[in-house]
């Protein structure tokens, strides 16, 4: 499957975010600084939601939190891409829907948003959680991603698929294999976009995968 309409990796503009970024590190600064490429969209987002506007301040801790929670994704994302689940559309969407979450909370805390705020604001809401990602230069403006997301929010709705008289779900049509390559896409973009190394393991992975 294509992913449609997805630009192409600039390298020129993740180097020049990143060099941007560790000039940030070195002396955090707040919202109204660090924001003010992102401002007008992040306003609207919070009126969009009627959330509690973020202070974005980078540090040493919120990097290292958002290289933990990039790992962590990667890992529970190694089952779906091995097979697993291939044929429970159900349970490969309630994971996804988790893979998805610490993947794009990774990069806003790369970013700089705190992780209170993600987790009061963002919760299981895959949509919001990247329309706040693309707003902050992200770039990751993918349509079948996007129809992915919302069909994902909130995630929690498809981790029951054997609870008695649990309503249908729309599925939006995604199978597990159309699943599987939109969140992989989306890991490898948290990755050349935050500069997180793969975690350990990774390329002994995907050599069994592609095997």
């Amino acid at each position: 499957m294509s992913l449609r309409n997805l630009p192409p990796r600039d390298s020129k503009t993740v180097t020049s975010r990143r060099a941007l970024l560790h000039g940030l590190t070195v002396a955090p600064v707040t919202a109204s600084a660090i924001a003010s490429p992102w401002a007008k969209a992040l306003a609207s987002l919070h009126r969009r939601y009627e959330d509690e506007p973020a202070t974005l301040v980078r540090t040493k801790m919120g990097r290292a939190l958002s290289r933990d929670r990039y790992d962590s994704a990667e890992i529970a994302f190694a089952p779906i891409e091995a097979g697993f689940f291939a044929r429970d559309v159900r349970v490969t969407l309630h994971q996804a829907g988790a893979i998805a979450k610490l993947a794009l909370c990774a990069y806003l805390l790369d970013i700089g948003f705190p992780d209170d705020w993600n987790a009061a604001h963002i919760r299981q809401d895959i949509a919001k959680a990247l329309a706040y990602a693309n707003a902050t230069g992200f770039g990751h403006d993918c349509p079948d991603m996007a129809q992915l997301a919302v069909i994902l929010s909130p995630y929690w709705k498809w981790g029951y698929p054997h609870l008695i008289g649990d309503p249908p779900m729309n599925d939006g049509g995604f199978t597990p294999d159309r699943v599987r390559p939109l969140v992989r896409t989306l890991l490898d973009r948290v990755a050349d976009v935050t500069g997180h190394p793969r975690p350990q393991g990774f390329k002994r992975r995907q050599r069994e995968v592609l095997s």
